[in-house]
């Protein structure tokens, strides 16, 4: 009889190093045309919001990165928020990020998951390491959000304990982002001719954020509006005038 014995599982020692320069990132093709637009339209409606600040990174399918076990490992999610880094300066142009050496941490990670299996809730622990792993032990990311615009389906986890815990939505459906003060939920409609299942942010008082056409759509029908109440005031105004004439009264005598 053999005595079967189970590995114990070590911790993974994580440093925060510099990435080489000479350094080759990625370059996985994204797996569908929904994912850039969804994560586009996020970081769309924050802006719009006046909810960006030049200390803040919000990227997409751009590479963060960890030294793990003494190797380089960089995953590239669908949308991601760090709420300060370190400026590279105007004339360069940031090719990953690496938490704690060029800025806080990674507060807030979207997967966006694709008709086939991309991982997205993998606990692999070992090279290539699943994307759930990554980001509950290595990066430690507080809360991590995966969407499937298929079913849709939303779902939120929250680091606690150093584990990630499903959160419940709220009676709306939707789900509180602390680290942005936020509510996020799925909104049916269409965006640049797309129709589909979008991801939108409201706020605390139920307010969507609107994204920067939606904007400029409201301001178009404000001016719009203003235009035909100064076309019904005049229109007002010659009435009373003619009225003023009949009566032989000089209008401009009374202004």
């Amino acid at each position: 009889m053999v005595l079967q014995v189970n590995p114990i599982q070590k911790e993974p020692t994580v440093s925060w190093e510099a990435l080489p320069a000479d350094f080759i990132l990625p370059d996985d093709p994204v797996e569908n045309i929904q994912q850039p637009a969804i994560a586009a339209a996020l970081t769309d409606a924050l802006g719009s919001a006046g909810r960006i600040q030049p200390q803040m990174l919000i990227g997409s399918n751009f590479g963060l990165v960890a030294t793990v076990n003494k190797k380089i490992v960089v995953k590239a999610p669908d949308w991601f928020y760090v709420p300060q880094v370190q400026s590279v300066g105007t004339n360069v142009v940031r090719r990953s990020y690496t938490p704690n050496l060029e800025g806080a941490a990674v507060a807030v990670v979207m997967e966006f998951l694709s008709d086939t299996e991309g991982g997205e809730l993998s606990v692999r622990s070992t090279l290539p390491y699943g994307k759930l792993y990554y980001y509950e032990k290595i990066l430690q990311v507080p809360t991590y959000v995966t969407y499937d615009p298929y079913e849709p389906s939303l779902e939120l986890r929250c680091l606690q304990n150093g584990q990630y815990t499903l959160q419940q939505a709220d009676s709306n459906g939707r789900f509180w982002i602390p680290e942005l003060e936020l509510f996020l939920g799925i909104w049916q409609g269409e965006r640049l001719c797309q129709t589909m299942n979008w991801l939108r942010w409201w706020d605390t008082e139920g307010n969507l954020l609107l994204w920067s056409s939606e904007q400029a759509q409201q301001e178009r029908q404000r001016a719009q509006q203003e235009r035909q109440r100064a076309q019904q005031e005049r229109q007002r105004a010659d009435i009373l005038a003619a009225k003023l004439r009949e009566l032989d009264v000089d209008p401009d005598a009374i202004a």
